[in-house]
């Protein structure tokens, strides 16, 4: 590989086209404020550097970035780009990571409002999110210890495993599809609405109004506090080793609870209810 270390670049297109390129120590920032450092480029490793202009990393193929920092300035830095690696960076631009595919993030720090918008092959492990719409319409996910706070969460995403995660969000999962949550914590208000085929396995769940309108619904082992109004709508399996506030019209299924406060039970159904009550 070409190796550049240690330069200052702040022209429109500096780097443009790149193949087999080592950037090591640069800096993307100043007077000339120029966009899209990197586009098209392939086989680019950078390390240790800074980003502070706009698009750097459009329609690239083949990115390692690690060690890096890409500041609020570096608005929209990976659109339609392929086979990503993003270690021990600290990203706080927005926009960040859109209909890109094959991406892997490890030890990272984001703060990023719509971050990882139609995506597809993400996997993100040890690492922080904070923004709004967070992964919005992106597919085939892995989350592994990730911590993660911000409004509206993980909307519309399809075939996801996350697990041993911390989620501190607001409408999380509406519209989810075929979604597996496994002992992690998720505290919000109005978790899972409209989603398929939710699944959540020793998780801790904390929020007014949680799992309604769902349709394939599975909780399994699940702690349940503030939960008032729960399950409206549903189609339920469900095993919680809490108390709930209360429940209300689950469509079907069968849920088993430590006990509820209330039923409001006002339209038909054929959901069978256990408490050890």
């Amino acid at each position: 590989m070409t190796v550049i270390e240690n330069i200052k670049y702040d022209a429109e297109r500096a780097l443009y086209g790149s193949e087999d390129l080592h950037v090591i120590g640069c800096t993307f920032d100043g007077e000339a404020d120029g966009e899209s450092a990197l586009k098209e480029s392939k086989n680019i490793l950078v390390e240790k550097s800074l980003f502070n202009l706009r698009y750097p990393f459009w329609h690239v193929m083949g990115l390692t970035v690690a060690n890096s920092e890409l500041t609020e300035n570096c608005r929209a830095p990976f659109w339609y780009s392929s086979d990503i690696k993003i270690e021990g960076c600290k990203l706080k631009s927005p926009k960040a990571l859109r209909e890109c595919t094959k991406i892997r993030i490890q030890n990272t720090e984001m703060t990023s409002n719509e971050l990882g918008w139609s995506c597809d092959d993400l996997k993100i492990k040890d690492s922080s999110l904070e923004g709004e719409y967070l992964l919005l319409r992106s597919s085939n996910m892995v989350l592994d210890n990730i911590r993660l706070s911000g409004k509206y969460s993980c909307q519309y995403i399809e075939n996801v495993v996350i697990e041993n995660s911390n989620f501190n969000t607001k409408d999380a999962f509406w519209h989810a599809k075929n979604v597996t949550v496994r002992n992690s914590v998720i505290k919000g208000e109005y978790l899972g609405w409209y989603s398929e085929n939710l699944t959540l396995d020793s998780c801790v769940i904390i929020g007014t109004q949680p799992l309604c309108y769902c349709k394939g619904l599975e909780l399994i082992n699940c702690e349940m506090h503030q939960a008032d109004l729960s399950f409206e709508k549903s189609e339920v399996e469900a095993s919680i080793t809490t108390p709930v506030i209360s429940i209300k019209n689950p469509k079907s299924g069968h849920i088993s609870v430590k006990m509820y406060d209330e039923l409001i039970m006002t339209e038909p159904s054929s959901v069978k209810i256990e408490t050890e009550i």
